[in-house]
């Protein structure tokens, strides 16, 4: 089956205003995707998987019982976005992070926003993110979120929605770089004939970024990363940015607190830690502050941090702001830092612990998509169009027992980008996360992480529920 023969349907699709008739940016891709024989495009395809097999990009997932570690699918045709349209969506990201981390300042400091009433007192201070151990802590620069992934998606008419922010510990960027490698090879020719915004410069801007957070007297900062371990989902990725950047990849046992200072053991004694990039969450750095069960942190790690002595990326109790009911107050914290309106907005967002908005969510629960405010992963939610009517119940109960941990958003139409399914192009939801990176400035990774659902029909991208990626090609 040939691209020109595939039906977009009644969706939006990224490559496609109706059958035979591509977006003006995609139409060298989908001249060239045609010009192949159905034969080519799947060794291709297979070709693609293997490479990316052989150099070790997978992930872990917990909850399955075949194995550890899986291949992220990955689709050899890419998304196109153009330019003109990227310009607006990255003014969006960085008028977006900077109030967030306007958000976490205040938060943890003299809390102006809650005392003004626009953010609930009680929906802060309730939120599993919300660490009272990080009150009037100061980040070096006074940046909080140097690494951040939000979600957008699109709906059927085209318009773009923020869907998630993630300001702890945002995977995924290892795929896109690895993925862009694996296009340039599959498809040369049109790449190269296609004038497609750089992703390769993401290891280089993230290192500034980690070395900007370094004490001003230091003139050569050590930088680490610091990781779980193997069995962590995302230890691919680690060991890949470590490697990429030239920096040390860690482990909580590699680390001493020493003479008030965070060292690191090497063969030659110990050496200085300035700065480290953290794979860790919050709760299980520092067994003194947070969990004292944790045997992934370092004992005393907090108390160097709070002294200055120490660049942390991201700050610690960033996860506030990843709560999915802080989501939906992030357009008046636009307004309340800014006092712009939001370049980009969020999905229109009900939330349980307000007694009319629960009556109504609990009475549409086969319309709508309800989510755990503190889960991620595609887990703790149920999609009403596709649930039963058992499994609508038993979410019910759960949203009565605790109706501060859920919110619920209308079912959005995904819009779509071929995809292809054996011996032909189906179309396959998707979205897309762009990286932002925040050091002495705001910088937006062209293009981001293209999701896509690979199971017919579905609307969860998550690997770990079946889901795949593709490269993102942002198209000057």
């Amino acid at each position: 089956m040939k691209l020109a023969n595939y039906d977009p349907g009644h969706f939006y699709d990224e490559l496609f205003h109706a059958p035979g008739s591509p977006r003006p940016e995609a139409i060298p891709l989908v001249d060239r995707i045609n010009s192949l024989s159905l034969e080519e495009i799947q060794h291709r395809q297979q070709a693609a998987q293997i490479a990316l097999f052989k150099m070790g990009v997978t992930f872990n997932v917990y909850r399955d019982n075949q194995g550890t570690e899986k291949i992220f699918p990955f689709d050899i045709l890419p998304r196109t976005i153009a330019a003109s349209e990227w310009q607006v969506l990255e003014k969006g990201l960085k008028q977006r992070i900077y109030a967030l981390n306007q958000f976490l300042a205040d938060v943890y400091g003299d809390q102006k926003i809650v005392r003004d009433g626009v953010i609930p007192a009680d929906v802060v201070y309730s939120s599993q993110g919300f660490l009272k151990q990080c009150m009037d802590l100061k980040p070096p620069k006074g940046i909080w979120s140097h690494i951040s992934g939000v979600d957008l998606v699109r709906d059927r008419t085209g318009e773009w929605y923020i869907l998630e922010d993630n300001l702890r510990c945002p995977s995924g960027v290892s795929y896109v770089l690895e993925g862009r490698r694996i296009m340039k090879s599959t498809l040369p020719l049109v790449f190269n004939r296609m004038q497609i915004q750089p992703v390769e410069e993401y290891p280089s801007h993230l290192l500034e970024t980690l070395l900007n957070l370094a004490p001003d007297y230091i003139d050569n900062p050590t930088v680490v990363l610091l990781t779980p371990g193997i069995y962590n989902s995302a230890y691919f990725e680690h060991s890949y940015l470590a490697q990429q950047m030239g920096v040390e990849l860690v482990e909580g046992r590699d680390l001493v607190v020493s003479d008030g200072y965070l060292q690191m053991r090497t063969t030659k004694g110990l050496k200085r830690v300035d700065v480290i990039y953290r794979r860790i969450d919050d709760e299980f750095i520092d067994p003194l502050a947070f969990r004292p069960d944790s045997l992934l942190g370092v004992p005393g790690l907090m108390e160097v941090y709070r002294s200055g002595r120490l660049g942390l990326a991201n700050a610690l109790g960033t996860g506030v702001a990843d709560d999915k009911v802080i989501y939906a107050y992030v357009p008046q914290m636009i307004r309340y830092y800014l006092g712009e309106d939001a370049i980009l907005s969020n999905v229109p967002t009900y939330l349980c612990w307000e007694r009319s908005q629960l009556d109504h969510v609990l009475a549409n629960l086969d319309q709508l998509v309800v989510k755990s405010a503190s889960e991620s992963g595609g887990y703790g939610m149920l999609i009403g169009t596709q649930s039963t009517q058992a499994e609508r119940e038993a979410f019910a109960a759960k949203i009565k027992a605790a109706p501060r941990n859920y919110i619920a958003q209308p079912t959005l139409s995904l819009s779509r980008v071929p995809a292809l399914m054996g011996d032909e192009f189906e179309g396959c939801h998707v979205d897309l996360r762009p990286y932002i990176l925040y050091g002495e400035d705001i910088y937006v990774t062209p293009g981001g992480l293209t999701r896509v659902a690979l199971k017919k029909g579905s609307l969860v991208v998550n690997s770990s529920q079946g889901g795949g990626y593709k490269d993102t090609w942002v198209v000057s």
